[in-house]
């Protein structure tokens, strides 16, 4: 089941589901519009290694926008810092961001429980596209769990991710035991 807007927004009273900085004019009917960070990333080395840290490189998105190109993997991040406590999230590209041939994730569309963080964003395009820091980029859809819930993300020793940034991150595939 997914939420609907009362129900993220009952979340949002009980601190259930954390939105900062939270814009009601961003709230749909089922879901949460998020923006791009300030931020963009791209990897230093053409050849990524699964099994070694990959170094980005880090800058500010100007003023007055950049341009994407194709052929090239971007790590974005949101503007929103998000918690969700016992609901599991779910990143989605907004249509009139597919519509300019944007991707906003590869693969990693869902959160975890307990997952407190801005979201990296794994950006591609099939053509050239000009981007702005604070441009809608996402939405934020909420499905229910069913069940108790052992393993909270920001509790798992092994976490990856639980670093509070405002800056894309890079993979951590690497500290993985393969």
């Amino acid at each position: 089941m997914i939420l609907s807007d009362k129900e993220i927004l009952k979340s949002i009273k009980e601190r259930a589901i954390v939105i900062e900085p939270f814009d009601r004019t961003c709230l749909g009917t089922n879901s949460y519009d998020v923006h791009l960070g300030d931020y963009l990333a791209t990897y230093s080395e053409r050849v990524l290694d699964a099994k070694k840290h990959n170094p980005i490189e880090t800058f500010e998105i100007p003023d007055e926008g950049f341009v994407l190109q194709s052929g090239i993997l971007y790590l974005g991040v949101t503007k929103e810092y998000t918690e969700t406590h016992n609901t599991v999230p779910f990143l989605e590209g907004k249509s009139s961001v597919g519509r300019l041939g944007i991707d906003i994730h590869a693969t990693a569309g869902k959160g975890d429980v307990g997952f407190c963080n801005t979201w990296t964003l794994e950006i591609s395009c099939t053509h050239p596209v000009r981007i702005y820091k604070g441009m809608p980029i996402g939405q934020l859809i909420y499905f229910v769990v069913e069940g108790e819930i052992e393993n909270y993300y920001n509790k798992k020793a092994n976490a990856k991710y639980n670093q509070k940034t405002i800056k894309p991150v890079e993979s951590m595939m690497w500290k993985n035991k393969f």
